[in-house]
């Protein structure tokens, strides 16, 4: 029983010991089949997600066949004219693309030689090159040789995403993808022109032409043999293997790559070791591309970064179409450069402490569209430079007279209205206001034609004060001035603050019959392939002037420019019809001239940044219209072309006397043909001037019949 009992609870143990080490062996090989779940769930979600990654070229995307087949090397943004013509790039690259054929055949086969010599033999990755690369590396125990291709260099030099600079693994299978992207979507002589416009080739040269440029001083078509074989050896370390640092290294690196081609049977062995003779000369100075500075860079910039975004351009160039005209935009920077040089010697040599320069401003549009033809900031574009046509906010002067008559238009005075050319005292702000004409010269009772031609500053306030200033403040408003008008008196002798924009574009209801534009300096923006990413049209003018008193004011403001204040204009040889009027504030602190034919309206301002007197005697007249007239003279020549304006309906026109306004008679010693809304003429005939009696008119014929 002892014996039973002993092996009953030997048993009993042993079944209890097996059940709790099954147990644990469940437990253990369960945690291992969940642990190993787990994994191989997880290898599957990274393999699949690293797949993906690849198949879409990372996160960034792959770029589409039709980005692929429409890609072009950055040269730089360009700027055009309203004809097509280049006025500016945005940014400066040195690159300058050119097509295959403009490439030397030996300058093709050195790159091929020396860096993918199986370039027209494989798609995209070549197997050989990999393995080669491998065993040298496993071998010298460190990276000593790599494996990218021609096509795969293309892919990280213009589909990087931002990557150039990374080397690991990731990035070359991102390469390897876009690689095999090129290779299904373009020729092998596309990636190779690709190749060799995208190539960096040291000191900031991107491409063989613009590395050929920089080296030689010549363009890669008039390379000789061994110049396009020291091309070819520079991707490998362009700093390095300059020629301008270490001629030597160079001069044996070239000659590597003219072994090579020699190996690979592109030139015979014998041209290889001629080549091999020739010095490694190189040009002294460093290539810029030729860059054109002009105020239009920053406007257009600023206009493109408002539309699209400040980083619109960072994927590819823009073109940005614009309604600049290059000549016009040239000859507007060459006339405000040179006046405001002139003004500054002028003012320097009766200042010695004159140390700030004269600063100029131009504006130029077409008055039927608003588009802009010309615009100058200053006398020297940089980029970030204040650009005063657009945003000097300063006192126009007596330019903003034609305002006030027009409103005196409106308001039923003609231009044969008289008024007193004399002291004239006016209430402004609580207090006695006396303005006075410039040298305090004072002609009596004129009409309104000589007190605009003589740029009458009492007449101005008469006229002013007469119609009300709430009703110049509207009209200035209504013709385009954007700037805050305050009601007051002095408002009639451009007592405000407007920029040189506005105050051109609000003379432009004056050239057109009567309408408001908008100024406009951008028609369309193109991306890369030809994608139009904005666009604009004119804005349909609104009217703001009565066309009757608009063609009366022109008139006026032709006698301004013909035997006014601003004659200067004709004095230097400007043509055809032009209206204008001169500008100068009370201190001689700013000078202008606006003036404007059918098919331009432009002004031109100078001064100091800081306001101060440019001199005693300065005018609007004397410095400001000799660079309104260059400009016109250079750069507008179809402004001679131009046809007058004709009167619209509603005006009728009689020779009046020119001093007094009525109709004038034979014996009138100055007369002016005027035009009048109808009903407004007058009917009169001037009793000032009229024949001798009769007893004078016998004694006369007496005299000539015996000669006493």
């Amino acid at each position: 029983m002892k014996i039973e009992s002993y092996v009953k609870q030997r048993w009993q143990f042993f079944l209890s010991n097996w059940r709790v080490r099954r147990s644990e062996e469940n437990r253990h090989w369960l945690r291992r089949h969940r642990l190993a779940c787990a994994f191989l769930t997880v290898a599957t979600v990274a393999i699949a997600f690293g797949d993906t990654w690849l198949y879409t070229c990372g996160f960034e995307g792959c770029p589409s066949p039709e980005v692929i087949q429409a890609y072009q090397p950055p040269e730089g943004s360009r700027v055009l004219d309203r004809t097509g013509r280049l006025i500016a790039r945005l940014e400066y690259v040195r690159r300058v693309n050119v097509p295959l054929s403009r490439v030397p055949p030996f300058v093709r086969d050195a790159f091929i030689a020396t860096e993918d010599r199986r370039f027209y033999h494989h798609n995209g990755l070549d197997w050989r090159a990999v393995l080669r690369a491998t065993a040298r590396n496993v071998t010298a125990f460190g990276v000593r040789e790599g494996f990218s291709t021609i096509t795969m260099q293309v892919a990280r030099n213009s589909f990087g995403h931002g990557h150039l600079g990374e080397r690991t693994l990731s990035r070359k299978l991102l390469d390897l993808r876009v690689a095999r992207l090129l290779e299904r979507n373009l020729s092998k002589d596309e990636i190779l022109a690709l190749y060799l416009n995208v190539i960096y080739l040291g000191n900031g040269t991107y491409g063989v032409e613009a590395a050929s440029r920089d080296l030689f001083g010549k363009p890669v078509s008039r390379l000789t043999l061994a110049q396009g074989a020291m091309l070819a050896a520079l991707p490998k370390g362009p700093s390095v293997y300059t020629p301008r640092h270490d001629p030597e290294r160079a001069r044996e690196r070239r000659d590597l790559v003219l072994s090579l081609m020699a190996r690979e049977g592109y030139i015979s062995r014998a041209r290889a070791a001629a080549a091999s003779r020739d010095p490694v000369d190189v040009e002294v100075d460093d290539w810029r591309p030729t860059t054109t500075t002009s105020w239009v860079i920053g406007a257009a910039r600023a206009l493109m970064d408002s539309a699209l975004g400040p980083h619109a351009d960072q994927d590819g160039d823009v073109t940005i179409y614009t309604t600049i005209d290059i000549r016009a935009q040239n000859a507007a920077e060459r006339a405000v450069r040179d006046q405001a040089a002139a003004i500054d010697r002028e003012v320097r040599y009766g200042s010695e402490s004159a140390n700030e320069q004269v600063e100029g401003a131009l504006v130029a549009l077409d008055p039927r569209t608003g588009d802009i033809r010309a615009m100058v900031g200053g006398r020297r574009y940089e980029p970030g430079a204040f650009n005063r046509a657009v945003a000097a906010r300063r006192q126009p002067g007596s330019a903003f007279k034609p305002f006030v008559y027009a409103a005196a238009l409106g308001a039923g005075y003609t231009p044969a209205s008289l008024v007193d050319d004399e002291p004239v005292e006016v209430q402004q702000e609580g207090r006695v206001w006396t303005p006075a004409n410039f040298g305090n010269e004072y002609s009596g009772r004129i009409t309104m034609r000589h007190a605009i031609e003589r740029s009458s500053n009492v007449a101005a306030v008469r006229f002013g004060h007469s119609v009300g200033e709430r009703r110049i403040v509207s009209l200035a408003h209504a013709s385009g001035i954007t700037s805050p008008l305050a009601p007051l008196p002095s408002i009639s002798l451009g007592a405000l603050e407007v920029t040189p924009l506005e105050l051109v574009a609000a003379y432009a209801p004056f050239a057109n019959g009567g309408d408001r534009i908008t100024p406009r300096l951008v028609r369309r923006i193109v991306g890369t392939g030809g994608k139009e990413l904005w666009s604009s049209t004119p804005a349909p003018p609104v009217p703001a002037v009565d066309s009757r008193d608009v063609f009366q004011l022109t008139s006026m403001l032709r006698s301004v420019v013909d035997q006014g204040t601003g004659h200067e204009v004709r004095m230097l040889g400007a043509r055809g019809p032009i209206a204008g009027k001169t500008g100068t504030t009370n201190n001689g602190a700013d000078v202008w001239f606006v003036g404007y034919t059918p098919s331009l309206v432009a002004g031109v301002w100078f001064g100091f940044d800081t306001p101060r007197t440019l001199g005693t005697d300065a005018t609007g007249g004397r410095l400001a219209a000799p660079a309104w007239a260059e400009f016109y003279d250079r750069g507008w020549p179809q402004g001679a072309r131009d046809t007058a304006w004709l009167p619209p309906a509603g005006l009728v026109s009689r020779v009046i006397d020119a001093d007094n306004g009525l109709l004038a008679t034979s014996w009138c010693p100055e007369t002016q043909v005027e035009w009048f809304k109808a009903g407004t003429e007058p009917t009169m005939f001037c009793p000032d001037h009229v024949g001798p009696s009769f007893g004078a008119r016998i004694i006369g014929a007496i005299r000539q019949i015996f000669h006493f």
